[in-house]
């Protein structure tokens, strides 16, 4: 049986547009509001450690009217854990994260950081929230969140969106062995990073995936046709998909 295919929308770039003059606007709670609109299933925001784009009083306001279950992207640090206990969003995804990166550039090494990961993921899943890895679709990282009781894994799609040429099938096809990996063990695979009107295709049609998370490529469509238009023929894309 092929499954509905949930589309979460970033909406971090509506608040990076607002930083580059300053003030409240554009607001991210009206990009919410248009979100619940057009067909999203969630919202996602990453709270960055130097709030460069979506800040604690975005998250305050988001969790407060928000009607969609929010995720909330968090480094694995005690700030962040701190924030994720006191707001209590519907998830929370860790994700790596670097001061100079433009954005998240690869997946955690979930693997590596076992022994600090574990008590945060821990502290997370007490709380009732549902703690997602943003991972590299790897064996090893499946095998590292079977290890840390990870309930959900979301599979970072930046090398699949950059590939050409027999590339894309060789990545298209490492997605679809980690969400059946991830699948078999109980662990829900979401995905996301890169991902376009292009694109997806592919990925929606995996059948184990029951997440996409997008945002960067909707908000920059929104210039041109709305942010509204960019989700609705998004949410079409991944609904022909799964036929």
């Amino acid at each position: 049986m092929t499954h509905p295919l949930r589309l979460g929308v970033n909406i971090d770039h509506v608040a990076t547009i607002r930083k580059a003059r300053g003030g409240w606007h554009p607001d991210p709670l009206r990009a919410v509001e248009i979100v619940e609109a057009a067909g999203g299933n969630g919202i996602t925001i990453h709270l960055r450690e130097d709030r460069r784009h979506i800040i604690d009083d975005d998250l305050a306001q988001i969790m407060e009217r928000s009607q969609l279950p929010v995720n909330l992207e968090m480094a694995a640090t005690d700030e962040m854990l701190e924030i994720a206990l006191r707001h209590r969003p519907h998830a929370a995804c860790i994700v790596p994260e670097r001061r100079e990166e433009r954005t998240t550039e690869g997946g955690l090494d979930a693997a590596g950081q076992h022994n600090r990961l574990a008590p945060l993921i821990a502290a997370l899943n007490d709380a009732g929230i549902r703690v997602s890895l943003f991972i590299a679709p790897e064996p090893r990282q499946i095998e590292a969140a079977i290890h840390l009781r990870a309930p959900v894994v979301e599979l970072h799609t930046g090398e699949y969106a950059h590939a050409e040429g027999e590339a894309v099938a060789v990545e298209l096809r490492r997605l679809s062995d980690a969400a059946a990996l991830a699948t078999k063990n109980g662990i829900e695979p979401h995905a996301g990073h890169g991902l376009t009107y292009d694109n997806v295709t592919p990925v929606a049609a995996i059948s184990q995936i029951a997440e996409l998370n997008i945002g960067h490529f909707l908000v920059g469509e929104a210039i041109f046709v709305g942010l509204d238009a960019s989700i609705r023929e998004m949410r079409a894309l991944m609904d022909a998909a799964r036929g």
